[in-house]
């Protein structure tokens, strides 16, 4: 079975600039994302697409090769789905051979783990999910606010009944989508244009590793968590796998 991974990563952030090269533990973002996936078992081949030079040259030495992504594919209103639907369709015709499994894997989660991603896979060619995503427990009480642009605003409950304070244990389970691992069958993918198709199936991920950046202090705060969550190789830079799948770049 054909276990494709891709990873977007375009080279206009705003939030962050130069985001996807940054480095965590040592190591830029696109590469912690790449050696995640390089070390997958159920992973055969790992991408990254891109509109950057210096993004693409990191993807390369951590391993990955690289699709070229076009301009429009790379603008902040370019949904993630179109990104991978280009890679799809690139990475099918450079290989000429038809993809099974479609894993996207964001490099702006710092600590996904190898794990994480074979068990995405696994939803789908062991359970039989048509899409997986990575999700940690969750039991926070949300509310929201009136917007009506007022110095006082009425609150309300979303997940709970705001007079009615349950126990966490008594509660229903909730899940926090990580943002981190999706996992998709590539024909109903390309049916739907969207990664939640079909049955969908949820993989419990540890909340301390659920990290997202968005913003300069969250990569403050994922390079501080580095020592304490990277295994020792993470940050001692070890060298990493040859590309499997050189070819030629598009």
């Amino acid at each position: 079975m054909n276990v494709t991974a891709v990873i977007p990563a375009r080279g206009g952030s705003k939030g962050i600039p130069g985001k996807n090269t940054a480095e965590v533990g040592g190591v830029p973002l696109v590469a912690r994302a790449v050696r995640a996936c390089l070390g997958a078992a159920q992973v055969t081949r790992v991408a990254v697409s891109t509109d950057d030079a210096a993004i693409a040259r990191a993807a390369r030495e951590a391993g990955a090769e690289v699709v070229d992504r076009p301009a429009e594919l790379g603008s902040d209103r370019a949904s993630s789905e179109s990104a991978l639907l280009h890679a799809l369709d690139a990475l099918e015709e450079r290989h000429a051979a038809p993809v099974d499994v479609l894993v996207f894997v964001q490099c702006t989660s710092p600590f996904i783990t190898s794990e994480e991603v074979d068990e995405a896979v696994l939803a789908i060619v062991r359970d039989g999910a048509d899409s997986a995503f990575t999700a940690v427990p969750f039991h926070g009480f949300l509310w929201t606010a009136d917007p009506d642009g007022g110095p006082g605003h009425r609150a309300h409950g979303v997940n709970h009944d705001s007079a009615v304070r349950l126990r966490r244990q008594d509660r229903t389970p909730e899940y926090l989508e990580s943002g981190a691992v999706y996992a998709m069958r590539a024909e109903g993918f390309r049916r739907s244009g969207h990664r939640f198709f079909g049955r969908t199936q949820l993989v419990p991920t540890a909340p301390e590793r659920a990290i997202e950046l968005d913003e300069p202090g969250d990569l403050d705060r994922a390079r501080a968590l580095a020592p304490l969550l990277d295994p020792p190789q993470t940050s001692a830079n070890p060298s990493p796998r040859p590309p499997q799948y050189p070819g030629k770049e598009l």
